[in-house]
């Protein structure tokens, strides 16, 4: 269990931590009129464990908040990593996967 941890949460941090770059850069770029980063990406990035990054991101640089529908896929991305988290965190403790 102890290594499965470790190992989500390093994925978690470094894909955090790209997601959060991606947001800063995609605000600096639509206030610039610039090169922009796909939604599908920012998404992706947040489903493959940058959701921490991805609302962090949202708020620190007031980016994408006004539409419900971005957030709300954010929220779930994140809802599905603590339930995916605590059911593979139940298994291995309680059951063996």
């Amino acid at each position: 269990m102890i290594q499965f941890a470790k190992i989500y949460l390093a994925l978690v941090v470094v894909v955090s931590l790209v997601t959060f770059g991606l947001y800063g850069w995609d605000k600096r770029q639509a206030k610039k009129d610039g090169w922009r980063v796909p939604e599908f990406r920012l998404h992706v990035l947040a489903f493959l464990g940058g959701w921490p990054g991805a609302m962090f991101g949202q708020d620190f640089f007031r980016h994408k908040t006004q539409k419900l529908n971005f957030k709300l896929i954010t929220w779930l991305a994140a809802a599905l990593h603590v339930i995916g988290f605590g059911y593979v965190a139940f298994k291995i403790m309680f059951h063996s996967i």
